[in-house]
């Protein structure tokens, strides 16, 4: 769910003024998954440029007292989210953990890195939403080392059922900056691309696990 409509429009352009949203429907990228996509998202660009940078940090801050109430903690889910997490938790004058992917293989072997108190409120910090799988597995980390997470925050989603369908069976709140259908609508209000370049990634979000591929 995006916070509001104005944001997600806001977010969409300055997303694709500064190239991180690069939509490609003639020549589709391929994501780790070996998904064919028309489209990808790098939002560790916006770190890049500190007006935008600063004006995602705001809308996080923002929104994230008026959604969740102040919390406890700032978490950023490794890698993506640690650089924007860090300014929301500076913002707010907060303490700030991030999430690995898997525990260390050595030393403490942490997964949750930083310090962080069992019964404390956390909120979540996302780059990007796709499936929701390895951002929930960041929820369910935090949650064994005893936080209570109040939600999750992200930049930006895809809007996939799937992913809508995992953050409802793991109970857990997800709010975003922008999303996939207000981002096509203004890369096609700014010409950015074309109608049917428009056509062709509204249908690979409708199956985008076998789109591209030939049978």
């Amino acid at each position: 769910m995006i916070f509001n409509t104005d944001t997600a429009k806001k977010t969409a352009e300055l997303l694709l003024q500064i190239n991180a949203i690069k939509l490609n429907p003639k020549n589709p990228f391929t994501w780790a998954s070996g998904w064919k996509s028309p489209i990808y998202c790098d939002n560790r660009i916006t770190l890049s440029f500190p007006p935008i940078r600063n004006y995602i940090r705001d809308e996080f801050a923002k929104h994230i007292e008026k959604e969740f109430g102040k919390p406890d903690v700032i978490a950023g889910v490794a890698t993506g989210a640690i650089g924007i997490g860090i300014l929301v938790a500076e913002y707010l004058g907060l303490p700030f953990v991030y999430v690995r992917p898997e525990p260390k293989k050595h030393g403490r072997q942490n997964q949750v890195e930083g310090f962080l108190q069992k019964g404390q409120n956390v909120v979540v910090i996302e780059d990007l939403i796709s499936t929701g799988k390895s951002s929930l597995m960041a929820v369910e980390a935090l949650k064994e080392a005893g936080a209570n997470v109040k939600g999750m925050v992200a930049i930006f989603t895809y809007g996939f059922d799937l992913a809508q369908d995992n953050f409802k069976a793991a109970n857990v709140d997800l709010y975003t900056l922008g999303n996939y259908d207000t981002l096509l609508e203004e890369a096609v209000a700014k010409q950015y691309i074309t109608e049917a370049e428009h056509e062709t990634l509204k249908e690979w979000r409708k199956n985008p696990s076998t789109w591209g591929i030939e049978v």
